[in-house]
């Protein structure tokens, strides 16, 4: 039996789930934003609790790589490491967007997306990036990766083939800055959250291959440079 804790923090949302062999077996989250360094030990504790299992069970610990939140990703990278360190496992990362698609994949599949097919659709998550700019990539309806990830302002000239000539499926926290410039009627817009549950089938693929991070100097993929801005209060 193959173990994998997944653990997704790159947005509001704070998540973990336990898969076995590739399977979702338990999840936990926090839709309310801002608790992930309260929340995501805690669900990890949780699920192997409740699974009987401990760290040292595990066959390997997955995060959500990025990009997404400077803060939601440093705590995320930060709790898979001290459980790699501490159990002596292997460490594999995931792209969040790609992560994204396939929990948009399973909705589709559960009947959760209004969206009567999508076997033709290419998928575009987004991650929002603050301002008009957002976090995307094009995947095809099997999440396979069509462009590299990239980090755009949404204008007017946005993906402006795919929009005319493709059914496009738009869905992430950074969606809702296109649904007035992406009026064409072969775009939808789906309500599809970040989630642990979308690690569990890349992680499962690359356990089995041994596509591991060397837990010592991986780092998130932020794909911007973090920037601390200057507080406009004045306290003396």
């Amino acid at each position: 039996m193959a173990y994998i804790l997944c653990i997704e923090a790159g947005t509001d949302i704070a998540s973990v789930a336990l898969a076995r062999n590739g399977k979702l077996l338990s999840l936990r989250e926090n839709l309310e934003g801002k608790q992930h360094a309260r929340n995501l030990a805690v669900y990890a504790e949780e699920i192997l609790k409740e699974n009987h299992l401990d760290a040292e069970d595990l066959d390997a610990v997955a995060v959500g790589k990025g990009p997404g939140s400077y803060t939601g990703l440093r705590i995320a990278v930060s709790l898979a490491k001290g459980i790699c360190y501490g159990a002596r496992k292997p460490l594999i990362a995931v792209n969040s967007l790609e992560a994204l698609s396939y929990v948009a994949l399973e909705d589709f599949e559960a009947g959760i997306l209004d969206l009567e097919e999508i076997a033709d659709a290419k998928l575009l998550p987004m991650i929002d990036a603050r301002r008009m700019e957002v976090y995307c990539q094009l995947f095809d309806a099997k999440a396979r990766p069509l462009t590299e990830v990239d980090a755009q302002i949404i204008t007017p000239e946005s993906f402006a083939e795919e929009r005319t000539q493709d059914r496009l499926v738009v869905f992430g926290n950074g969606s809702t800055k296109c649904k007035e410039v992406f009026t064409e009627p072969n775009v939808h817009f789906a309500e599809v959250t970040p989630s642990a549950r979308g690690l569990v089938k890349p992680a499962f693929e690359a356990l089995k291959i041994n596509r591991f991070e060397d837990t010592a100097y991986f780092e998130p993929f932020y794909l911007k440079n973090f920037i601390v801005n200057s507080s406009s209060k004045k306290f003396f």
